[in-house]
């Protein structure tokens, strides 16, 4: 998932002929979303990009990503790790994490299993 200020484009292909060419690739983020959040605000499409990219960041964290993180922000804050676990097993309830990435196989057999 691209962060922003990346480099490219969303969905941008790769070299002619590569696979890229062959398969379709996922934006890394809802481009539809950016679309519609810039319209129904009138925040300028670039925010909105920007936006939406940050959102989905946000999102697309794993649990162990999230888990790492959470405890150095609360260590700075201080607080100690008797403190620090029962709040981020009660944070992680409320909270939605990214899917693991699947194989081809995986989903089909989601589908046809």
């Amino acid at each position: 998932m691209p962060r922003p200020g990346d480099a490219g484009q969303p969905g941008d292909a790769g070299q002619p002929g590569d696979r890229a060419d062959r398969y379709p690739r996922a934006d890394p983020f809802p481009q539809d979303l950016a679309r519609y959040l810039a319209a129904s605000t009138g925040l300028p499409q670039a925010t909105a990009v920007r936006v939406v990219a940050d959102v989905a960041t946000y999102f697309n964290e794993t649990v162990e990503e999230f888990v790492r993180r959470r405890h150095a922000e609360l260590r700075r804050r201080p607080c100690k790790n008797e403190e620090i676990w029962p709040l981020l097993a009660a944070e992680m309830e409320q909270r939605r994490f990214a899917a693991p990435e699947l194989s081809g196989r995986q989903l089909r057999r989601m589908v046809y299993g």
